[in-house]
């Protein structure tokens, strides 16, 4: 007999990606997976190209002096972090570490695909709390809570929808949780937000035990390829994570990139700048052509298609696939009548927003 996978392996939804390929267009415009349209900072490029001829040798294991400038940039606790290979690696690490059979992990209705997969991978079981107008609604999320919740993730601005929640919110709703629950704050959007009430749950992570902050190089920037994230934990938890993680799980050009991508904060504002000026013009554009789009704090919008046959979200992936601009379609987070667009320049949103009014017409 074949070796079997552990029960509920075979249960998990493979995690697929944004496409990135259109055939036979001559430009293709990628709007389906969050990606910086400004690239990466050139000090980061030039970081990574400076290892070329040091692929024979082994990472810095701990990190060390990619924590350091982490701590000096956002003023943490150096001995708190834990980086990783992604955000992705971080979550399965505190699922694997947290929960297991038996246990349940909680998150929105709409939250990050990648929950639903670590907590089932791990063998727990992944519970959703409805949401309010497609945003985490604290009160559900608490009422959600049993003696079997070992943690709770929350995306925060949240990925598709682009909703956050206030500081006070947040507040809220770890103090009530037990304390034997990790609320895990998942900030990979945090540097696009713009709000005023928010934070990204780094001074939660220095007053309790309880609490993890994750965040990514993926987004602003802009080193998706080279899978880099970091987390800030209570000091136990950090311990627990650098216990499970691979010894090398982060390679010496990602720790390059990263310091040399911190160190370049005229970068990260820029982007910043680009990202949140295409955004208003983008969801006004959208808006104009009759369709919604949801307030985002990230680099991406969601747009919601009518249900009329020959105008629904799904028709639209394909209709302006063909013209070479990609999107991401949100069925899989029971979003079926929306796409989730990505924030690009403002020359690939101009090429989106005629496609569209081309495919309404």
């Amino acid at each position: 007999m074949a070796p079997s996978p552990r029960s509920g392996i075979l249960e998990v939804q493979a995690y697929v990606g944004g496409e990135s390929n259109a055939a036979g267009v001559n430009r293709i415009v990628r709007l389906a997976s969050n990606e910086n349209p400004l690239g990466c900072s050139p000090k980061a490029r030039e970081a990574y190209l400076g290892l070329a001829d040091e692929l024979h040798r082994y990472p810095d294991g701990g990190a060390v002096a990619l924590r350091r400038t982490l701590a000096k940039v956002h003023g943490l606790n150096e001995s708190q972090i834990v980086c990783g290979a992604g955000s992705d690696e971080l979550i399965a690490l505190l699922v694997r570490a947290y929960a297991g059979e038996g246990d349940e992990v909680l998150y929105s209705r709409h939250g990050f695909l990648m929950y639903d997969i670590a907590a089932r991978t791990a063998g727990a079981r992944p519970v959703q709390a409805p949401e309010k107008n497609l945003r985490a609604d604290v009160d559900a999320l608490l009422e959600a809570v049993t003696p079997r919740t070992r943690i709770l993730f929350l995306a925060n601005p949240n990925n598709p929808t682009g909703s956050y929640l206030e500081s006070a919110e947040i507040e809220r709703l770890h103090a009530g949780l037990p304390s034997e629950c990790l609320l895990v704050i998942d900030a990979a959007y945090a540097e696009y937000v713009d709000a005023e009430a928010y934070e990204s749950g780094a001074r939660l992570v220095e007053r309790h035990e309880n609490v993890v902050m994750t965040r990514t190089f993926s987004k602003i920037y802009g080193l998706a390829a080279l899978r880099l994230g970091w987390a800030y934990c209570p000091p136990a938890v950090a311990d627990v994570l650098h216990r499970l993680r691979g010894p090398f799980n982060v390679s010496q050009a990602a720790q390059a990139a990263g310091i040399a991508a911190l160190e370049d904060q005229a970068f990260v504002e820029e982007s910043r700048r680009s990202n949140n000026e295409v955004r208003a013009w983008a969801t006004d554009a959208f808006s104009t052509l009759g369709l919604t789009v949801y307030p985002s704090q990230g680099n991406f919008l969601l747009v919601e298609f009518p249900e009329t046959s020959g105008k629904t979200a799904g028709e639209a992936i394909e209709a302006l696939k063909n013209r070479g601009v990609l999107l991401r379609g949100m069925a899989s987070y029971g979003l079926p009548a929306c796409v989730r667009v990505t924030v690009g320049s403002r020359e690939e949103m101009e090429i989106t927003r005629d496609a569209i009014a081309e495919f309404l017409t």
